[in-house]
């Protein structure tokens, strides 16, 4: 299975309402920046339990994951606690995040801060360019704060420092179209044949229940090739069984 790209958002301002999530519209822009693309999200709370199940579901995977929030030094920040959980490693002060903090906040970094040191005994450090308190990385496993003004260069930095061979020059492209006068359900034979001859790519259908008149936003997605391929003969069918539609836009 291709190696896939997740978040997992953590916070209960999150679940209740009390903030928008912004980090997910951010980190695919970055990721379809390097011809990477986003596979899944999950949103959690501050809750232990619930961040070490989480975690004990994706570190089995090859999965490369960014966690956001809860790396803090406040009764409600779990996540670095409940990483060494998941990972079975002890939570220890990091020698370097210990420097860090000390050089940050100096007599202040004590009695609270420097508990932002305290990282599962593996882990190695991702740099903070803002309050030079850093996130951590154990394995494939991406922990950074819920603040995006470091969370995501924080990102970047992980993606261009270690997950460069992950880079495409050609990412996959989506074609869509507009699929006008009919339901889905009278075209369903036409997308089972589509995915039966080019099973390399995939296709979505999105009816429309505003649009006067019935309208499928359609697409498929694939490499160039495979999707120009697909696309010819989609089209050629729809003009066979003469139903109306007109090419929108190129992703």
């Amino acid at each position: 299975m291709k190696q896939q790209t997740g978040l997992i958002l953590i916070g209960d301002e999150l679940l209740n309402g009390l903030r928008q999530d912004k980090h997910m519209p951010k980190a695919i822009e970055l990721l379809k920046a390097r011809g990477m693309s986003l596979n899944w999200v999950r949103i959690i709370g501050d809750s232990e339990e619930e961040i070490v199940a989480t975690l004990k579901q994706t570190i089995p995977t090859d999965d490369l994951v960014f966690s956001f929030g809860g790396i803090g030094a406040t009764p409600d920040d779990l996540t670095r606690a409940s990483a060494a959980k998941a990972f079975g490693q002890k939570l220890v002060a990091h020698p370097e995040a210990v420097k860090l903090i000390e050089q940050r906040f100096a007599d202040d970094a004590y009695p609270h801060r420097i508990k932002m040191s305290e990282l599962p005994e593996k882990a190695s450090i991702i740099p903070n360019p803002v309050n030079q308190v850093p996130g951590f990385k154990v394995e494939q496993h991406h922990f950074v704060p819920g603040f995006p003004d470091m969370a995501w260069p924080m990102m970047e930095w992980v993606l261009d420092t270690y997950y460069t061979h992950l880079f495409n020059k050609t990412p996959d492209v989506e074609w869509r179209w507009d699929i006008k006068g009919v339901h889905e359900s009278h075209i369903m034979d036409l997308m089972e044949e589509l995915l039966e001859r080019f099973p390399e790519v995939n296709l979505s259908s999105l009816p429309s229940m505003k649009h006067r008149g019935n309208l499928i936003d359609f697409g498929l997605k694939g490499s160039q090739p495979d999707v120009e391929k697909a696309a010819k003969w989609l089209q050629q069918r729809l003009t066979e069984i003469k139903i109306e539609y007109q090419f929108r836009c190129k992703k």
